[in-house]
């Protein structure tokens, strides 16, 4: 078992905040004694304070993982407390984004096995979805063991190579941004047609929600669970005559909103 793996060699997680958070406290649900686990977090929350794992006590000399969690602007000053454990056995494992595996290597030595992931906040409720791509060091082995890990907080995918990590970053690493502006966008259109702001927001909250649960919870297509809800010629038929416009549309709206994320992506990986 990966968890076995883990709680008998350690695991050090570089940097503790929100999704550090929601990984750590989804592996102590999981089992993973807290014993096993090494934190280096300069400002800890009384959660994990009281967690009882080892907090700023350095790192053992050879942890089956060291996760970096940290954000990428202090990722130069955060790595050269983990630096010796490069060129080894641990797999290093990184939840920043813009931050190459060419880099990592750099930092940790050619021979060090790594795995690069894309998790998106949903993480946090245990509804995440992670992308995750590794050199040829980490291997089969090492997706295994970060899959493992970050179904923790939801699901992974595997992708084909790190070229595709910038159009995760777009497409669930930013997405849910996306869908939090359009309940904002729902929300302003319901008081536009005379709701009062509350109500409005609480509609399109509670809507948004409950039709995201049903797109997960069933096994149909999106676009079948789409048509359920289209009566021909009704009112939905007339909204998504709008929305489903190939000019004006939300399709090609969205298309240029994730090419801009994914270039920006590329960009900040220079």
């Amino acid at each position: 078992m990966v968890l076995d793996q883990v709680a008998r060699e350690g695991l050090v997680l570089l940097g503790c905040g929100k999704m550090g958070s929601a990984l750590l406290a989804g592996w102590l649900d999981a089992g993973l004694p807290a014993g096993s686990v090494w934190v280096l977090e300069p400002n800890p929350t009384e959660w994990l304070l009281a967690s009882g794992v080892h907090l700023n006590q350095g790192v053992p000399p050879a942890p089956a993982v060291a996760l970096l969690a940290v954000k990428p602007q202090m990722m130069g000053a955060a790595l050269p407390a983990l630096q010796a454990l490069g060129n080894g056995k641990t797999l290093v494992v990184s939840i920043a984004a813009g931050t190459s595996i060419a880099t990592f290597e750099e930092v940790f030595g050619a021979q060090t096995p790594i795995v690069r992931t894309m998790p998106n906040t949903p993480a946090m409720v245990g509804r995440g979805i992670t992308g995750i791509c590794a050199n040829a060091h980490a291997g089969a082995a090492g997706l295994a063991l970060a899959s493992a890990l970050m179904r923790a907080v939801g699901q992974v995918v595997v992708l084909d190579g790190e070229h595709q990590i910038d159009a995760v970053t777009a497409v669930s690493g930013s997405g849910p941004a996306y869908v939090f502006h359009l309940i904002e966008a729902m929300a302003a259109a319901g008081v536009a047609e005379g709701l009062s702001a509350e109500v409005s927001m609480q509609l399109a909250r509670a809507t948004v929600c409950g039709a995201a649960e049903l797109a997960f919870q069933s096994g149909d297509p999106v676009s079948q669970l789409r048509i359920n809800v289209t009566s021909p010629g009704g009112t939905t038929a007339a909204a998504l005559g709008v929305l489903m416009d190939a000019d004006t549309g939300l399709p090609p709206l969205m298309q240029r909103a994730v090419k801009a994320a994914a270039d920006r992506g590329r960009e900040l990986g220079k």
